[in-house]
């Protein structure tokens, strides 16, 4: 059984779509679209997981929840990122979720202001209605306080350019790659002491994750340098993907002594590293820095 929605079909048994629809004190009206997967993938890491976030804004969007003087669609400008802070608690801190939000931000050119926030600063909306999370992006009088949902709301209405293609199966495929990479990179960058037998297995857990982004990196028909399909377009799993393997470069040459060489076992993901590395809406979202990932993830992860 499919959804035909936007010319795009959109299987249901990979759509388990929630709406929940809340009024504030201020008689604001926030939503909160949420899916699932029958495989327990999040909204980036599932087969249609674009087309059911986007379906999720439509429906939102057509009871109300965009209506506002300026029109039914969201325009651009009047948008607020609020971000975990660097030590010094006023200049921006290496989430890699916010930096998804952030390099999606700048592929389409738009405007925002960034507000790095302690606890101690936050609004006290964000803290009272939003439960304090971040990033949170403030779009006039909306607010989403997950990256991903953030990410596909700013791809559905801010469409140029395109961070999405069409072949939903391209996209399953390059998603379940990246399926546990994060947590078995976070639970290695963890752990101490450096070499035992448990950090050993946490090393061995990770490689796996690796070696399967090396080999589909070198799959067969790929032409281009992303993970999509054959390589050629950019996508919002690149603008995921790419501050987490920058925190996973930092911390192992700088926390794990350089434990793994990415060059010398995995050449074709160290060229894809190098090659987000350098683009514009990444190079220009990384003022953090290595210090700045050391300190996050001695003290704060």
């Amino acid at each position: 059984v499919v959804i035909i929605y936007a010319n795009k079909m959109v299987p249901m048994n990979f759509l388990l779509l929630g709406l929940v629809l809340l009024r504030t004190q201020s008689s604001q009206v926030r939503a909160f679209a949420t899916t699932t997967t029958t495989s327990g993938h999040s909204p980036l890491i599932a087969t249609s997981g674009k087309m059911a976030s986007s379906l999720a804004l439509h429906m939102a969007r057509t009871r109300g929840l965009e209506r506002r003087e300026e029109g039914a669609t969201p325009l651009p400008g009047g948008m607020t990122l609020y971000v975990k802070p660097a030590q010094d608690g006023t200049s921006v801190g290496d989430c890699p979720f916010a930096h998804f939000v952030r390099m999606v931000l700048a592929e389409k050119d738009l405007d925002y202001d960034l507000l790095p926030s302690t606890q101690e600063n936050k609004p006290q909306w964000l803290l009272d209605d939003y439960e304090g999370k971040m990033p949170a992006l403030r779009h006039r009088k909306e607010c989403y306080v997950d990256s991903e949902v953030i990410a596909q709301y700013l791809d559905f209405f801010f469409q140029e350019p395109s961070l999405a293609v069409s072949n939903a199966a391209e996209t399953e495929q390059a998603s379940a790659v990246l399926d546990g990479f994060f947590p078995a990179m976070a639970k290695f960058t963890k752990h101490r002491p450096n070499g035992d037998e448990e950090d050993k297995e946490k090393q061995a857990a990770l490689e796996e994750k690796l070696q399967g982004l090396e080999d589909h990196l070198g799959g067969d028909g790929r032409t281009g340098p992303y993970l999509v399909g054959n390589g050629e377009q950019f996508t919002l799993l690149d603008c995921s993907l790419a501050p987490k393997l920058y925190a996973m470069d930092v911390c192992l040459g700088q926390i794990k002594d350089n434990a793994i060489d990415l060059a010398g076992k995995y050449p074709k993901l160290r060229k894809y590293m190098d090659d987000v590395f350098d683009r514009p809406s990444f190079k220009s979202t990384v003022e953090y820095g290595p210090e700045t990932v050391v300190w996050g993830w001695t003290s704060y992860h």
